[in-house]
Order: structure tokens, then sequence, then C-alpha cells
């Protein structure tokens, strides 16, 4: 294996981490700020009241994306597996 090849899968494995990981933590982080917001209008300072509605966004969104996520994941395992010929020369 050369510097390039592993130059090339760990391009591949960054890319791959922000494409599965990167809207979950938009969704996380935009539920948070209006749920920030809320709670400063309001002026509600109750700790759970972060977590919950989080907690749910989160969910929902993994369940709505899992099979865009999971074809991500696969994509990428199968490429890697199918070129370790190539990797081991």
């Amino acid at each position: 294996m050369n510097a390039d090849a592993l130059r090339e899968i760990s391009a591949q494995a960054f890319r791959t981490i922000l494409l599965v990981s990167g809207p979950t933590l938009l969704v996380s982080l935009f539920t948070g700020l209006l749920v920030s917001v809320f709670q400063a209008v309001t002026q509600i300072q109750e700790f759970t009241l972060t977590f919950v509605p989080k907690i749910i966004a989160v969910f929902v969104c993994l369940f709505v994306m899992a099979p865009w996520l999971t074809k991500i994941m696969v994509d990428y395992a199968h490429n890697l597996i199918y070129n370790i010929p190539n990797y081991v020369r």
C-alpha cells in the first residue's frame, strides 16, 4: 500500500463520516437553537427542556434518513472491500 492509496482511503472515510453524521448534527444544532430562543423569550430555565426535543428530533431524523445513511455506509464498505486486492499490491 502506498501513500496515495492511504490518502484515498482516508479521504473516503472522512467524507463518509461527514455525510453520515452531518444531518443528525445539524438537526440537533437547529433544535437546540430553537429551544434556546424559546427559553430566552419565555424565561423558562429548565435543563430537561433542552434534551427532550433534541432527542426526539434526532430520532426522527435518523428514522427518516436511515435508508440513505445505510446506502452511504454500505457503498463505502463495498468499495473498500472490493478494492482490497488493489491496496495489497
